[in-house]
């Protein structure tokens, strides 16, 4: 069972490759939402985001405050590694625990779905990895629409995000994701390394 790294500039379209990946007998796991999970769940997570950000990030009835801890996380560079660091050791924890759930049930390959890969270390769980890539205007534009917020929202997650070399560097296989790329061609060595 190949373990595939998914990642990439946000808006680029990891997600429309996932579901590609999917459709050759991939099983998907979703990052974001395991670190939701582990924001809401984990009171060792809990606590030390609590001491970082202010109590209020938590509410009354125990769940996180997403927006609250988004506006202060992703305020400053510090603030966000400071998020990192104590989010990403749990989440790796809870990937490498479905990893194992599911590794006996027959699945070709495993999508670990990360916009942090290589940031999380969850890159070398990986038996290789690939980054999606589009132009800032165009993932602008589709990150406005899928999220429906503002430009200056869409603007601060793009610009929280390290830059496109940072991936092509980093990354085993590199798709691009915009026209005149066709991402039916552009995924083939994928599905060929899925397959051997």
């Amino acid at each position: 069972m190949k373990i595939i790294g998914l990642t990439g500039l946000t808006g680029a379209g990891k997600s429309t490759v996932a579901q590609k990946l999917m459709a050759y007998g991939c099983y998907h796991i979703d990052a974001d939402k395991v670190a939701k999970d582990v924001i809401n769940n984990s009171e060792d997570v809990k606590n030390k985001l609590k001491e970082r950000f202010g109590d209020d990030v938590i509410n009354d009835d125990g769940t996180t405050n997403r927006p609250l801890l988004a506006s202060r996380a992703f305020a400053d560079e510090d603030s966000t590694n400071a998020l990192n660091e104590i989010t990403h050791p749990a989440v790796t924890e809870e990937i490498k625990s479905i990893i194992k759930d599911i590794s006996e049930i027959g699945y070709r390959g495993v999508i670990i779905d990360a916009i942090a890969l290589f940031e999380s270390g969850e890159d070398k769980l990986c038996d290789f990895t690939v980054a999606v890539i589009a132009p800032k205007d165009i993932r602008l534009e589709r990150i406005m629409k899928r999220d429906n917020i503002t430009e200056e929202k869409a603007l601060e997650r793009i610009n929280a995000q390290k830059d496109e070399s940072f991936f092509t560097k980093k990354a085993d296989f590199v798709l691009w994701n915009y026209p005149p790329y066709d991402i039916n061609v552009e995924i083939r060595p994928i599905v060929a390394q899925i397959q051997l």
